[in-house]
């Protein structure tokens, strides 16, 4: 059956950061039309709540218009939606035209499974907005299989509290209709040459958020620890801050600032590359991740990944090469974290993990998403 050229309608009411990312770069490179629907990344409760309004106000105004150009208004074929939009509703609010389209949710994160800091109580009206959202779709897709299956049993912890009416049969039919798809990246920036030196002091590179669910406390534990012992290293520390950062972060600023070549946040998308070129190794000591996308940038960029055997990572990396880049405790992060920066491990396999992950970037995975797209509106 030959290919056909799909006018996709994405709506997408956080447009910011990774999911802008994301949207952008699948528009970019997809066969398909895309017409984006957007609400700026900001109030993301607000925006479950209400963006759903708000964007179906906006899909009647767009269909009301001539179609013309390659970003027109319908008639469209699929609508593509992120976790954020209040499907269900959306539908419920939408013109005919838009409302009777079939529609792929792409789940970036979810609010049932996601971790909270202690002393914070879970809010379960995100989660039936997220299960509405699923059964209003005709697919859902997820960033992995981690992810997947971590919606789907805490989905079904959930409903085994609901004193009844349950409907049977819910959460099987749901998982029928789900898909993972892991997110394309654009990895050219972060192409490592082959002959790079290792040469102490290395740099430790932490690129992910500011946040709790990263367990920032661990991660900088183990440095406080080699420093005492004298082991050389340099450290970046970038990635995405918040207004309030885990107070580990000052403790770290001030222990370990004769080694710091990089303390804050790089909104310059330029820099934030550079700088992860530069470093040589990355470390997660993670609790919670759906996909990795920092991870994976690093991996791409030649750094040599130490993660814990859980998560997403698993799926990231190849099984053979687990044993080389995974930990089980702290201590044997300690461990090989140390040898690395002496300059010792195995760092051909650092290079040969950096060519296996390009596997995520668009041009080698948008194949794949055109193809399920088209399957989808079929």
């Amino acid at each position: 059956m030959p290919s056909q050229t799909l006018r996709i309608l994405a709506i997408e009411p956080y447009f910011g950061g990774p999911h802008a990312d994301f949207l952008e770069g699948l528009r970019a490179h997809s066969r398909h039309q895309w017409t984006l629907l957007t609400m700026p990344a900001r109030r993301w409760r607000w925006r479950m709540h209400g963006g759903a309004i708000h964007l179906a106000r906006e899909a009647a105004s767009l269909v009301a218009r001539p179609a013309t150009g390659k970003n027109a208004a319908g008639p469209f074929d699929l609508i593509f939606a992120s976790d954020f939009l209040n499907v269900a509703e959306f539908k419920g609010l939408a013109p005919e035209a838009i409302a009777r389209l079939p529609v792929v949710t792409y789940f970036h994160e979810n609010q049932l499974s996601y971790p909270l800091e202690p002393g914070q109580r879970r809010d379960p009206q995100y989660a039936f907005i997220h299960l509405s959202t699923c059964q209003a779709s005709r697919e859902i897709w997820f960033n992995s299989a981690f992810h997947r299956d971590a919606w789907y049993a805490a989905l079904r912890d959930l409903l085994a509290k609901m004193p009844d009416s349950v409907p049977e049969g819910l959460v099987d039919g749901l998982l029928a209709r789900s898909r993972v798809m892991p997110p394309g990246m654009d990895l050219s920036p972060f192409r490592p040459a082959r002959t790079r030196e290792r040469r102490p002091p290395l740099t430790v590179l932490w690129n992910h958020r500011w946040e709790f669910d990263k367990n920032p406390g661990a991660f900088f534990e183990v440095l406080f620890f080699l420093a005492q012992e004298d082991v050389p290293f340099r450290l970046a520390v970038v990635g995405e801050a918040t207004r309030k950062w885990p107070a580990v972060f000052e403790k770290a600023r001030k222990v370990l600032a004769d080694r710091l070549v990089r303390f804050g946040y790089l909104p310059d998308r330029a820099a934030y590359e550079a700088e992860v070129r530069r470093s040589d190794i990355v470390v997660s000591t993670a609790f919670h991740e759906f996909f990795g996308l920092p991870v994976v940038e690093a991996i791409a960029a030649g750094c040599f990944p130490l993660m814990p055997a859980r998560l997403s990572y698993p799926e990231i990396i190849p099984a053979a090469w687990h044993e080389t880049f995974f930990y089980q405790t702290e201590r044997e992060l300690r461990v090989k974290l140390t040898s690395l920066l002496k300059g010792k491990g195995p760092w051909d396999r650092a290079f040969k993990l950096s060519e296996h992950v390009q596997a995520y970037d668009w041009t080698n995975c948008i194949r794949a998403y055109d193809e399920a797209l088209e399957r989808a509106a079929s």
